[in-house]
Formats: structure tokens, C-alpha cells, sequence
């Protein structure tokens, strides 16, 4: 391809509104540019790339036996409603109406879709398993689009479905998947963990997501550091086993606490120690509400607390709500004299506490001395924490580490939770109808090219690997007026295309130093420049990653470029 008429147009500066190296690198470099708030196009240079990341996923997705389609973005409210989605999924889903008043969402993924296809053209056990995947756009109403394509309202995704007779059929299909997807972000050169994971408003069990480890990653990943143990921070188990305390329990007290709400307030308040306190957050369980008790220096994990009650829904309280069930304000509760409907969920830490300090449930008031099974009643004692930094793993393996993670693959058991709503069932060989068991395995592909840069970049620029290079060779005669540069380029540029080569030919009658920083912006894993030696038919090739420069002769240049792409 020749630069001079080709749309990549560099940029100098750091655009002010990108925050992170890879939304920096992909508008500097002229991979996309935006054209709203969290929509972007992607240029012929970035394109190639996302290209080249589809190209991998379709190969391991064919590998593993999955069958490729294709299926609309406009999706009838109708379907979403039937799974219970169209209610539970939230602002996120893009939702609008025909001109017939009839109701749609654009898709941010096909389960509902999918399965209807599934359920009437599937009658049959003999026809299953079968996986069928597509590459396509999806929609999220993303409240704060940020970081470029990592957090955008539109973007490209792989997303697979599984179909099985049964759960044993299930945990197959899903091990395919699992190992298909590590074979995709290996070749894409990343480092990266599978975790434990929650489903969110995708339902199932049992899911991993695979992270890249980053600094700016958005997620916080939970490891061993003697094990492979990993999961996301918010579904990661607590294996402690707290000692009783064998203090003897003291008589029970209500004191003034003026303006003292947060648990560092009332802890310098009383000279107490944040472990001494209990933290009462009033949360909406399905409409209903829910006091979680944890220990002062823990912090409650809403995810852990959706788990425990099967929940729909869990929100923290409103200001109105908390004074409707608790009678109180926001900073003064506590598990004390709780009015009637109100649960009281306590995390392991606090059962064994005693001579506690709690809200009072009444303004500028909390209470000392306060022991569960005394003062207090638990409906249920359950690990309802985040995990801390310094905890034992929960395999029993080494203490847990904290890493920042960016999310580009998320692999679920959904089992019967979509066949079930929308009625999608196969004859078993009894020739009874029963449920198909579902698997959804979703890959961000616009996602994975940024996370690709932030892990693949030093100051100047991108650094390709190679498996997802837009172009292998940057081709540059340093003076494009000077006969003899000129002339060799031509014929190193046919002469590599021939050969099968993707070479990137900058022809542009630009300054040498314009083009090498452009060079190394673009990041292409090889660099020939054509100079004063042309005439001796002598170039010099650089090697992007490492920085190598070596004179190759022209008749060597095609073997020294295609042992280098080819090891």
C-alpha cells in the first residue's frame, strides 16, 4: 500500500480528551476517530488490525467446531421480553420504536435471538451439541463512554452460543470455548488470566473472564500468589476463619455521637478501632429491605448479597427509603431494635465480635457494647465482603494479590435460563420434550486491539506483534526525489508484494525525520529504509520490538523479512 494517498493521518499531539496510551495511540496513529461520544470509526490502518483480531477468533471459533452466522442488531422488544430482560437489563439497552409504534433494542448481545432461531428450527437431541458464533456490532448506552474502545457505546464482539442436550453437554461445550479463547488471546500476544466471574444481567452460572493484566484495567482481579487461583474482586470467596472473641460481654449503652456518621468518624468519636465497629449498609433486595452487617475495615459486596437472595435486583437504599424501613438517616444505623420486615444479613467477622459499636437508628446517637445473639439476631450469617489484599487464597493456596484487569473475553453457563423463558426444548431419546442447555461466550473484538496497544507501546508509538500487524514492513527511501532510492524502493515494493508480503510503501515527499516518527508511531514490526547506499544496493532494516538494525543487500531483503515473520 502507498502512504502518500493512503488515510492514515498522524497526529503530533496527545489529544486532550484521551486519557489512556491506547485511546492516545489509536487517534495519534490514525486508527479511528470519533464521531460521537463513545462511537468511533475505524480507518483503513485500524481496520486492518481489527481485521486481523477477527481473523484469529474465526480460525479457534472454526477450530472448535462452531458454526459461523450472522444475526440482526434491531431485536423485537417482544423476545426481550419473554426472557424477563427487557425489565432487568437497565438504561444500558438501546431501546427506540418504528413508525408503528412497535418496540426494538439494539442489540449489546443474541441470547434471546439466538435461541428463538434455536427453538423453531430445532426439534431433535441428534441434532446437538452445536455452537454457532457471529462477529458483528453491538449497543451499550454506556453512562460514561471512556478510554477510546475500551468503554464505547458501540462495538465490534464475538459472540458464540452453545446448545446441548445436558449439563454434562454443557461443561464439554464450555471447556471448548474456555480453551479456544486462551488460544485467541495467545496469539494476539497478550498477558492475560482466566477468572471466576460473576454473570450479571447475562444469568447462568459457573463463568470466567479472561483480563489482560493493566494498570488502567477497570476491573480489580483477586490472585494467589502461590496458585493459579483468580477471580473478579467481586465475586471472590473469603476463606477466614474468624477466632470467637473472648471478651466478657459488657452492659449495653446509647451515646451522643453530634455529626459522627462514617465508621473513621465515629471510631476517632469513641477511640475505637474500625475493627471494633460494625459498617450497616440498608440495601433494596427485590423491593425489600436488607441490613448488611460488616466488620468496620471490611467493605460489603453487593454482587455476594445478589447471590445469597437469588435477587433480581440489588440496589443500595435511597435517603427515602432508609427512613421509610430504618426510621433513621443514612450513617446512624444499626442492627439494634431493627423495625419488623427488615433482614439482617451479617458477614462471619461480625458473628464472633463482641462489646461492638453500632448506629442507634436515631440521629447523633450509636450504641457501645453491642454483642450479636444479645443485643441482636442475625437471619443470616454469610460472607457478604470484599476480599482484602493479605487474605488466605481461597483454594488454600498462598494470599491473595491484587492486579487491575482489562475485560476482552467473557465465557457463561447459562444453562436453561433462555431455553426455559422462550420455550426452546428438544425430544430426548425417550421422546420427551426437555430444556436445551445453553452456553454464551462473548469476545470484545474492538476491545482486544486496544488492550493489544496498552500492553504493546513504548514512548514513540505501537509496537505490532506480528500476529495482528496492519502492514509487516514499513518500506522508506529517505528522499523520494533522489532517482537511485527511488527506483530501488519501486522495485523492492513489487518485489515483496509478489512475494506475498503486506508492505506499507512511504512514497510521501516528506522530511526523514517525518517519516521515521511517524514509523515508529505506527509501530509496523519491521522498518527498511532506503538511503545513501542505494546505489550499492544495500538497506537498512530495524526491527521494531527490539530496536536491532542490521544492513541487509536487496537480493537478501525478501528471505531476511519473511524468516523474521515466519519463525
Amino acid at each position: 500500500m502507498r502512504q502518500r494517498t493512503y488515510l492514515s493521518p498522524t497526529l503530533r499531539d496527545i489529544p486532550s480528551d484521551a486519557d489512556v496510551v491506547s485511546h492516545q495511540l489509536m487517534l495519534r496513529a490514525g486508527l479511528i476517530r470519533q464521531s460521537t461520544s463513545g462511537v468511533y470509526s475505524f480507518l483503513p490502518l485500524g481496520y486492518k488490525v481489527l481485521q486481523k483480531v477477527e481473523a484469529i477468533v474465526r480460525e479457534e471459533m472454526d477450530r472448535a467446531g462452531a458454526q459461523e452466522m450472522f444475526m440482526p442488531s434491531i431485536q423485537p422488544a417482544e423476545l426481550w421480553q419473554e426472557s424477563g430482560r427487557w425489565d432487568d437489563y437497565g438504561a444500558e439497552l438501546m431501546r427506540f420504536k418504528d413508525r408503528h409504534q412497535r418496540e426494538f433494542a439494539l442489540g449489546p448481545t443474541h441470547e434471546e435471538v439466538i435461541t428463538a432461531i434455536v427453538r423453531d428450527d430445532i426439534r431433535s437431541y441428534k441434532e446437538l451439541p452445536m455452537t454457532l458464533y457471529q462477529i458483528q456490532t453491538k449497543f451499550r448506552d454506556e453512562r460514561r463512554p471512556r478510554f477510546g474502545v475500551l468503554r464505547g457505546r458501540e462495538f465490534l464482539m464475538k459472540d458464540a452460543y452453545s446448545f446441548d442436550v445436558d449439563f454434562e453437554g454443557l461443561d464439554q461445550s464450555y471447556d471448548q470455548m474456555y480453551e479456544a479463547y486462551k488460544k485467541v488471546f495467545t496469539r494476539c500476544d497478550l498477558n492475560f488470566r482466566a477468572v471466576v466471574a460473576d454473570s450479571g444481567a447475562m444469568g447462568g452460572k459457573d463463568t470466567h473472564e479472561f483480563m489482560v493484566l493493566s494498570s488502567i484495567g477497570e476491573d480489580t482481579i483477586a490472585y494467589s500468589d502461590e496458585s493459579e487461583y483468580a477471580a473478579n474482586i467481586e465475586i471472590a470467596e473469603v476463606n477466614v476463619r474468624y477466632k470467637p472473641s473472648d471478651e466478657a460481654e459488657k452492659p449495653l449503652q446509647k451515646v451522643d455521637t453530634p455529626d459522627q456518621k462514617t465508621i473513621e468518624q465515629v471510631g476517632a468519636y469513641l477511640n475505637a478501632d474500625a475493627t471494633k465497629c460494625i459498617k450497616a449498609m440498608l440495601f433494596n433486595v427485590d423491593d425489600q429491605p436488607v441490613l448488611a452487617l460488616v466488620r468496620g475495615d471490611h467493605e460489603v459486596n453487593d454482587i455476594k448479597i445478589k447471590h445469597l437472595f437469588d435477587a433480581r435486583s440489588v440496589e443500595l437504599a435511597t435517603e427515602e427509603e432508609t427512613v421509610k424501613w430504618m426510621r433513621a438517616d443514612f450513617g446512624y444505623l444499626g442492627p439494634v431494635h431493627v423495625p419488623e420486615g427488615v433482614t439482617v444479613v451479617g458477614d462471619p467477622a461480625v458473628s464472633v465480635m463482641r462489646n461492638l459499636i453500632c448506629g442507634a437508628n436515631e440521629a447523633d446517637k450509636h450504641y457501645t457494647n453491642v454483642n450479636p445473639n444479645r443485643d441482636f439476631t442475625f437471619d443470616k450469617v454469610s460472607d457478604i465482603r470484599m476480599i482484602q489484599e493479605g487474605d488466605p487464597s481461597p483454594d488454600g493456596k498462598g494470599t491473595i494479590r491484587f492486579k487491575e484487569g482489562i475485560e476482552v473475553g467473557h465465557v457463561f453457563k447459562l444453562g436453561t435460563k433462555y431455553s426455559e423463558a422462550l420455550g426452546a426444548t428438544v425430544l430426548d431419546d425417550q421422546g420427551k420434550a426437555r430444556p436445551i442447555v445453553m452456553g454464551s461466550y462473548g469476545i470484545g473484538v474492538s476491545r482486544t486491539v486496544a488492550a493489544i496497544i496498552e500492553e504493546h507501546h513504548d514512548e514513540d508509538g505501537i509496537i505490532w506483534p506480528l500476529s495482528v500487524a496492519p502492514f509487516q514492513a514499513h518500506l522508506i527511501p529517505v528522499n523520494i526525489k533522489q532517482d537511485e532510492q527511488k527506483a530501488l524502493a519501486e522495485s523492492l515494493y513489487t518485489e515483496l508484494q509478489e512475494s506475498g508480503l503486506d508492505i506499507l510503501f512511504d512514497d510521501r515527499q516528506e522530511r526523514p525525520g517525518v517519516k521515521f516518527k511517524d514509523s515508529d508511531l505506527l509501530g509496523l514490526p519491521i522498518r527498511v529504509t532506503i538511503g545513501k547506499k542505494a546505489g550499492e544496493g544495500i538497506v537498512e532494516v530495524k526491527y521494531r520490538k527490539s530496536g536491532e538494525t542490521v544492513e541487509v543487500h536487496r537480493d537478501d531483503l525478501k528471505n531476511t523479512i519473511l524468516e523474521y515473520v515466519n519463525r
